[in-house]
């Protein structure tokens, strides 16, 4: 457990008062502080309280959200209201999974000017044991085994004896009801027996209460059912048995929380987002599977997730230990996933920082913060803004070494030309080390890159040389291939040289030189075009490498084809390597294909034979305009390279050396210059594009922006907000959308009702199986609703946004629209939830967040000046508003 604070006397004034102790504190959803925060109207709170893993609704006083801070929807939210809370507000953070504890609280502390305190407890007052239980019932109910224990000490003893138990049952079937496999999945009335025996052994143990994990709404409501035939809470709740998740009203949610707190339920299935509760303890943790769907794939559950669940068994002063049960329906887990599992390092905490329209309006506007600070100052920059002062110190470096070798002029006769050279041959290998890779990932390329294909390659020292492909695989998600090359017989390497070595992406770092020990691969590559265009031919009998090269290094694909056995060539290659084998001779195999590879390079360097290369923009059928690009002017500079004269003059690398080490001081120079500037944040050239997007929306005018000196920053933009944009700053989510509908007058020409059912398409996003019966002018609102998200996703695609389904618009879901419109219309909640499969703790859900979303719209309409609209959202919000949908909680 992680306490992190920004107050030195936090645990003193703790110790003092106790559960007396009030803070001055805001209770807020993180969204909604946000948007308060961006009014400038929490300057009175002295307090913020955060958890790594947010609390239940029980909890008073602090701030409360509903995701977690590394979620993707709500991370980002945390992170601006942390960046833009006052320095007077004292923060104060709790978690029990978060490892990189140290990073985050430096992270704080260097954001808001302030020293933290981490204190940690490396145990837990209440210790754990884990058990495996492979009982079915009956028999076989106390059947529990030892897998962990209080000390952390993982039994194989007790994995072991839970396997056997296991296969022992199945061995049982098989001679029960022959040889078939038992079923996988347990029936109802299996799951029924099950269930009560486990029950009824925990409850002879004195292991209740009880907190079941079922990882899915509908398994966790099936599950309760089979125990009993009474299907309605309140019965459920007499007999001791309580339900939680998302999906149950909120009052009735309200409801379990009390009797769990009280002890009246002994039993209670709920979800994983109980164990986010810090006043939830129970004696014993059941997990009914340890595998969950994480809305892409179904996977174990991560250390994180299985920490938070568990720790909610044992309580502090009532319990020696806490009980935490795997129930093996099935088969037993595997002993390397629940060791993982169990014993595993917590997912580092990591930045879901993401720039939204909102966030960039609202900043343009108040100018209290530029976008640019914004960004410098978020979790994802964490590294980049503590290597400021290394950047510093090393650009003073660099340019006192210009200044010396300035001063001392340029001995270099043919200084020009070469740094003309130098500059073509740069943007050749920073454009080809961007094209190269996509190229040989294409169809075509992948089909003929196949062993026996005859390549021209420049790697280090074997420039201009055409190499015989022996094989293709991955390495670190990048393309790599072995290949065999020609070389002088007093060049060939003493001892084994099959060293894997993959070239940067960008070849031209400004951190090489040809000073340093070691020549740049970029060094290497200019020196090898300076050499023309003549194929590198051995002198005498050839001596031969296996090499390991890099997209980058291939730079044709010749039509040439050899036939070759690759794998004894490489079987040889790898033996002779070895120094009891170094004097061994060479292998059939690999002799042959020397053979070949010399014969030819004998005669494409005599002219006997020419060579013919893959054309990449034609075979391969690229359409990408920009790739197009890039492959034009990249041939285009290839063709200038060989025809410098400079490169022909006698002590060319004498010359060259001091020119290339002249121009990478220049090039570090403006590197470390770029890493201090605004333009070297991650998310710079998406704020560029969004600022693209709202220009011509007309959210902004670009055309007026303007250049000024802010906080640390020496340069940056200010672009003018329009009215448009003042529009959409007070739109909490979906605020591009929901400006566009009201500039166009979309909703002024339907009714109240109707809008509302309209507007749901931008809250909901449960999945249904029912479509919903619109009437026809709700058919021709969600037609023009879909359109208008059509064209702000086009701009974004021109303007370079990448589309996905974590974007700002995800796909409209008009499946709970009529739902909406019937209850807008006055029907019981009860006839409402006959038109849907959504539950109804969803459907509250997305009713509660629709009124705030039509709230927005009315100050919208106010900020426009349009009485009638304003008037039609407070009707709209009025209709929704009522019965057990807004239900006033209990805990108030």
């Amino acid at each position: 457990m992680y306490l992190v604070t920004s107050h030195p006397h936090l645990l003193s004034l703790l110790s003092v008062h106790g559960s007396q102790f009030v803070w001055k504190c805001l209770a807020s959803d993180a969204s909604l502080l946000l948007r308060v925060k961006h009014r400038r109207l929490i300057g009175d709170a002295d307090w913020l309280a955060v958890r790594a893993k947010p609390p239940l609704s029980t909890v008073r006083p602090h701030v409360q959200d509903t995701g977690a801070p590394h979620s993707f929807r709500r991370g980002h939210v945390w992170e601006e209201v942390l960046i833009l809370l006052p320095k007077h507000v004292s923060i104060v953070m709790l978690s029990a999974t978060v490892p990189n504890t140290l990073e985050f609280a430096g992270w704080v502390g260097r954001t808001k000017q302030k020293k933290m305190f981490v204190i940690s407890t490396p145990k837990r007052p209440v210790p754990l044991q884990h058990y495996l239980y492979t009982g079915s019932g009956g028999k076989s109910k106390s059947e529990m085994f030892l897998l962990l224990d209080q000390d952390g000490r993982f039994i194989d003893q007790g994995y072991a004896a839970a396997v056997a138990a296991k296969k022992s049952r199945e061995t049982s079937f098989k001679s029960s009801y022959g040889p078939k496999n038992p079923r996988s999945q347990l029936n109802p009335k299996q799951e029924k027996t099950m269930w009560v025996g486990l029950i009824d052994h925990l409850h002879k143990e004195d292991k209740l209460p009880v907190v079941a994990f079922t990882l899915s709404r509908n398994r966790c409501d099936q599950t309760s059912e089979s125990l009993t035939t009474v299907v309605k809470m309140q019965n459920l709740l007499m007999q001791g048995i309580g339900i939680h998740h998302s999906g149950i009203l909120p009052i009735l949610k309200e409801i379990v929380e009390m009797l769990f707190q009280e002890g009246k339920v002994k039993l209670l299935f709920a979800t994983e987002t109980f164990a986010m509760g810090v006043n939830m303890p129970a004696r014993t943790v059941l997990f009914d599977s340890v595998r969950k769907f994480d809305g892409i794939e179904m996977r174990n559950l991560l250390p994180a997730e299985y920490i938070q669940m568990a720790g909610r068994a044992g309580r502090r002063g009532l319990d020696k230990t806490g009980t935490v049960i795997i129930i093996c329906k099935s088969n037993v887990p595997g002993k390397l996933e629940l060791r993982e599992m169990m014993l595993g390092q917590p997912t580092l905490l990591q930045s879901k920082f993401r720039l939204t329209y909102s966030m960039i309006l609202n900043l343009l506007r108040v100018q209290k913060i530029s976008v640019e600070g914004m960004m410098s100052r978020s979790f994802k920059e964490l590294n980049h803004q503590s290597s400021q002062g290394r950047y510093k110190k090393e650009l003073k470096a660099v340019e006192e070494e210009m200044e010396r070798i300035n001063s001392a002029g340029h001995p270099v006769p043919n200084f020009d030309q070469l740094a003309e050279f130098y500059t073509s041959a740069s943007e050749f290998l920073h454009l080809w080390s961007e094209v190269r890779g996509i190229v040989l990932t294409q169809p075509r390329a992948v089909r003929e890159m196949i062993p026996g294909r005859i390549l021209l390659i420049y790697h280090r020292t074997h420039a201009n040389k055409l190499a015989l492909l022996l094989k293709s695989e991955v390495f670190r998600r990048e393309p790599v291939y072995k290949v065999l090359v020609l070389c002088n017989a007093t060049s060939m390497p003493s001892g084994g040289d099959i060293q894997l070595e993959v070239v940067r992406k960008e070849p031209l770092t400004p951190h090489s030189s040809p000073r340093e020990e070691e020549p740049s691969e970029s060094w290497y590559k200019m020196v090898g075009f300076a050499a023309g265009k003549e194929v590198f031919v051995p002198a005498g009998v050839p001596g031969h490498e296996v090499l390991t090269i890099t997209a980058f290094d291939v730079f044709e694909i010749t039509h040439f084809l050899v036939k070759v056995n690759s794998a004894l060539i490489l079987d040889d290659w790898i033996k002779r390597q070895n120094p009891r084998f170094k004097d061994a001779p060479i292998g059939q195999s690999c002799l042959q294909a020397v053979q070949e590879l010399t014969e030819l390079t004998h005669n494409i360097g005599s002219k006997t034979k020419k060579m013919e290369f893959v054309n990449v923009t034609k075979e391969m059928q690229i359409k990408d305009a920009s790739l197009l690009t890039k492959l034009a002017r990249v041939n285009e500079l290839k063709a200038r390279l060989y025809d410098f004269e400079c490169t022909r003059i006698a002590n060319f690398e004498q010359q060259f050396e001091e020119v290339f080490r002249s121009k990478q001081l220049e090039e570090k120079r403006e590197y470390l210059k770029m890493m201090q500037s605004d333009k070297s944040l991650s998310l710079y050239p998406e704020y560029m594009n969004r600022v693209n997007v709202l220009q011509a929306l007309k959210y902004v005018d670009r055309n007026n922006a303007g250049i000024v000196s802010w906080g640390s920053f020496p340069e940056v933009w200010v672009f003018p907000v329009q009215l448009k944009g003042k529009v959409a700053c007070d739109i909490g989510n979906h605020e591009l959308m929901i400006t566009d509908l009201v500039y166009h007058n979309i909703l002024m020409d339907i009714q109240p009702a109707e809008i509302a059912a309209l507007l749901s398409c931008l809250v909901f996003q449960q999945r249904t199986n029912i479509k919903p019966k619109l009437i026809d002018s709700l058919k021709k609102g969600t037609e023009i609703v879909t359109s208008i998200a059509r064209e702000i996703m086009e701009q974004e695609k021109i303007h370079g946004l990448q589309q996905d389904s974590s974007g700002e618009f995800e796909k409209l879901n008009f499946g709970l629209t009529e739902v909406v419109y019937e209850w807008a219309q006055g029907k019981p909640f009860a006839q409402i939830m006959e038109l849907t499969d959504v539950q109804e703790g969803i459907i509250v859900r997305c009713i509660q967040q629709l009124n705030e979303t039509l709230r927005d719209v009315r100050d919208a309409a106010h900020i426009i000046g349009c009485p009638i609209l304003k008037q039609k959202m407070e009707e709209a919000s009025n209709a929704i508003k009522r019965d057990i949908v807004f239900a006033a909680s209990l805990y108030t």
